[in-house]
């Protein structure tokens, strides 16, 4: 069957208060939902650039950067970081995608511009730097936002009962981050925003990512159709497959989270393995991507310096890096709206503490060295909570066939 030619795929979008993005190299805003997912493989290969000297290089993929300072636009006092045993500290980061409908992003027919974030993602690496975790909050949550400040100092009242992607509707990553904060009691040591076209650009570079697809997709009115198997997507198709949720998941956000997070377990081993670090034209190609879609907080300014987070990476196998989705129930109130669960504090009161997670509060996990689909296993680790096969007991963490079936994976 031929594959027909794929249309844009309309989704929602809502404006967002100027300065939601910006920095010495304000580029146009660019529409993004699942890009941010990439980053622990973008850590990962950045690092290799700490091994190359040539100044050109240096310079040019550092002036691709945006650089953000977001201290002037947090209201009141952060919380404190918590002193854990460890050879070092445990480092935090928040991961949010920016989507913007402005320009040639306006594919929906809706009038208006700007960004929102439907992808917020913490990305926690150990003291000891032997696992790491990437917890994904749904942009459905509803929770009570603290009063935030915009760019340009207007001051964005609090509100109890919203929905967690407005922060950054409202007044841009440093809203999505105070409210990340002053929920879950963990201190931020970095932010990166990521953009929609880093995210094909990525993919193109490494030729491309391979998935499993169970059933034959048909959804020709939001630009998908693949049929059923084993294959690789790159561009626009891949950037369609992450997004669909009409065809897949019953319309769910959350089965979307879950294929989105075995997505970018796949392009994590892709990145590591000897077809993309053995062929320059494909990892220079991966770095411009990246760069070019990255703003980032001062820490993180400049090459060096992401190079030297990506460094801390070295000791984690892919079984150790680790995807699960923030314990959820349906609302009360709204069927439409999710709602944390007690589990929720567990994890984040873990995490804030630099503990593993229990098995409990590792539900539907799904780790790099195990990609839904592929004929890879790992041995099972109580601790880390890696695990073989596709965890269809559930009782390693690891997602369930139940749980994979729902997200439109392979098992």
């Amino acid at each position: 069957m031929t594959q027909p030619d794929p249309t844009p795929n309309a989704e929602v979008a809502t404006p967002v208060a100027a300065g939601a993005r910006a920095g010495r190299r304000r580029a146009a805003p660019r529409r993004s939902h699942t890009v941010a997912r990439v980053l622990v493989s973008t850590l990962v290969v950045l690092a290799m650039v700490s091994g190359l000297t040539i100044t050109y290089l240096y310079r040019h993929y550092s002036d691709n950067l945006t650089v953000l300072d977001i201290e002037d636009q947090i209201v009141g006092e952060r919380p404190d970081k918590v002193e854990v045993a460890g050879p070092q500290e445990p480092l935090n980061v928040l991961v949010m995608g920016s989507d913007s409908r402005e320009g040639e992003n306006n594919i929906d027919g809706l009038t208006g511009g700007g960004e929102r974030s439907d992808t917020t993602l913490l990305l926690h690496l150990s003291a000891d730097r032997e696992r790491a975790y990437g917890v994904s909050i749904p942009r459905d949550s509803m929770v009570d936002r603290p009063a935030c400040r915009t760019e340009g100092g207007a001051e964005i009242p609090a509100e109890s009962y919203t929905m967690w992607n407005e922060a950054f509707q409202l007044a841009g990553p440093a809203c999505t981050i105070q409210q990340f904060e002053e929920l879950t009691g963990i201190r931020l040591d970095h932010f990166v925003v990521v953009d929609f076209e880093g995210f094909q650009g990525m993919v193109d570079a490494v030729g491309g990512v391979e998935v499993c697809i169970p059933e034959t997709i048909d959804d020709r009115a939001h630009g998908i159709y693949l049929e059923a198997g084993t294959r690789k997507l790159e561009g626009i198709q891949a950037l369609n497959y992450v997004r669909e949720r009409y065809a897949l998941s019953g319309g769910s956000d959350i089965g979307r989270m879950k294929r989105q997070q075995a997505f970018i377990a796949s392009m994590a081993s892709t990145v590591l393995s000897s077809d993309t670090l053995a062929r320059p034209d494909r990892l220079l190609g991966f770095l411009e991507a990246a760069t070019e879609s990255l703003t980032l907080d001062e820490g993180l300014g400049n090459l060096v310096k992401i190079a030297q987070l990506g460094y801390e990476f070295r000791g984690i196998g892919p079984d150790k890096i680790q995807f699960m989705t923030i314990p959820n129930a349906v609302d009360p109130a709204d069927p439409n709206k999710l709602v944390w669960t007690e589990d929720a504090a567990g994890v984040w009161n873990a995490l804030a503490a630099d503990e593993p997670l229990t098995k409990r509060l590792r539900s539907d996990v799904i780790t790099a060295g195990k990609v839904p689909g592929s004929s890879s296993s790992d041995e099972d680790d109580d601790e880390a909570g890696s695990g073989s096969g596709s965890g269809s007991g559930g009782g390693d963490g690891l997602a369930t066939d139940e749980a994979l079936e729902a997200a439109g994976l392979c098992t």
